[in-house]
């Protein structure tokens, strides 16, 4: 990989969803900031499949000062995700990976096209011996997209999805893990299932992102297809930033509907904010977090930023808090990795002893579901969000995992009703309804 990467800024604007379709190969994506999106970045591009990466992450080796500004913080490095299964079971945990499913699929990214929302500028990014030729390419996606825009893509609809256990004894299930934390043995669970959809035909990746963020889009949206797999992404969720030496998570715990007007949806606010069992659960991960960072932080840096706030989303309200710290000089990216991932808000608390606990109770892998995804840079910066409200492809087969915090103050019909929430856009993606049973759930 080259050591340095030459940016040009392009002409006018162009939004990323109308050039991302001409993206040519088989190993591509796009991270996405949302649609119609004020600020942030999003980047689209092509790569060729790599080892994960692991970069010294503690700011040392971030562009030079002389370096150029306002081209965004990715510079060129690896995009890609790390799945559940392997990073539970490094840490301890018994699991068993999905057949067929690679633990992690990473891609080495030299060449890509880089979106500021906020100032409405497009760069295109290669090595030096690379860039005339990769601008004058995006030049000609840029004209291709304007001669035929971007094509509605409705979902053909009536696909059949597949509940890997139903609502009553998912029901059941949280009235186990309220019994696990009333021994003693956790003190919050992060109870999850899943839902399986086939086609006769391979699955169109990009068409059924395109219609998750149409219908739930998010600052840390994306889709990374290699060959017929791929990963699809609403995700309100960051797991890890790492920007010069410090690191930043910020965990979600709570959610609301929507409400079906202004006054109802004010209400469900203050339901989620003033909830007791939302604010303990959400105050737990922070506490988890927090020992998580310390392992790699500098002693006395790891601070909470913020605290139960509420970020709202089309389709839910989430009760969000933040973490930070400074990383340890000489720390490297796997170091952070097995400090705090799998990510606290997808196992519960102690972390060990609920992935054990969670083992037992769901029987079967995650797979992909409840990793992380996004970029990482070679100077060691890096963003990285949670795999959830997410969609993983297999050619004709697609799943959908769906969960949700469990602690003593837990009521197991809301529980319920809170996976149908959560799994059903993503599975109208697909062209799929929630199962009859799980349907009856969702108002």
């Amino acid at each position: 990989m080259p050591e340095t990467t030459r940016f040009r800024c392009l002409d006018g604007w162009t939004d990323p969803a109308e050039l991302v379709g001409h993206v040519p190969g088989e190993h591509a994506f796009w991270l996405d900031a949302g649609v119609d999106a004020a600020y942030g970045w999003s980047w689209i591009g092509s790569g060729e499949p790599s080892n994960p990466p692991d970069p010294v992450v503690d700011g040392t080796s971030r562009r030079s000062p002389g370096s150029e500004t306002g081209t965004g913080p990715f510079v060129g490095g690896w995009v890609g995700w790390a799945g559940y299964d392997g990073a539970a079971s490094r840490a301890g945990a018994p699991a068993e990976g999905d057949a067929g499913e690679p633990d992690a699929l990473w891609l080495r990214v030299e060449q890509f096209v880089a979106f500021d929302h906020a100032a409405r500028r497009v760069w295109v990014a290669a090595p030096d011996d690379a860039i005339d030729d990769f601008a004058a390419q995006v030049e000609g996606w840029r004209a291709a997209a304007s001669a035929v825009g971007v094509r509605a893509e409705g979902a053909t609809g009536g696909l059949r999805a597949v509940a890997r256990v139903d609502p009553e004894r998912y029901a059941a299930l949280v009235g186990d893990c309220r019994n696990a934390i009333r021994r003693g043995d956790a003190y919050q669970l992060c109870l999850t299932t899943r839902f399986t959809v086939r086609d006769d035909h391979p699955f169109d990746a990009l068409a059924v992102f395109r219609r998750l963020r149409a219908a739930s889009s998010s600052h840390h949206g994306g889709l990374i297809r290699s060959g017929e797999r791929a990963l699809i992404s609403a995700s309100p969720e960051r797991f890890l930033g790492l920007t010069g030496g410090t690191v930043l998570t910020s965990p979600i715990k709570g959610t609301r509907r929507r409400g079906d007007d202004a006054s109802s949806d004010d209400q469900l606010v203050r339901d989620l904010v003033t909830s007791p069992k939302e604010r303990a659960e959400n105050v737990m991960i922070v506490d988890l977090m927090r020992n998580d960072l310390q392992r790699v932080s500098a002693p006395g840096s790891v601070v909470v930023e913020r605290l139960l706030e509420v970020e709202t989303y089309p389709a839910v309200h989430q009760l969000v808090s933040s973490v930070s710290g400074s990383i340890r000089p000489g720390t490297r990216l796997s170091e952070v990795l097995a400090a705090a991932f799998p990510a606290g808000s997808m196992t519960g608390a102690p972390k060990l002893s609920a992935m054990t606990i969670l083992h037992e109770l769901e029987g079967a892998p995650r797979g992909t579901y409840a990793g992380c995804f996004g970029w990482v840079g070679r100077d060691g910066d890096a963003d990285l969000a949670m795999i959830i409200r997410s969609i993983v492809v297999n050619g004709e087969q697609a799943y959908v995992g769906a969960g949700g915090g469990i602690t003593w103050g837990s009521e197991p019909e809301a529980e319920v009703d809170e996976v149908a929430l959560k799994a059903r856009a993503p599975l109208a993606a697909l062209g799929a309804d929630l199962p009859p049973l799980w349907r009856e759930r969702v108002r």
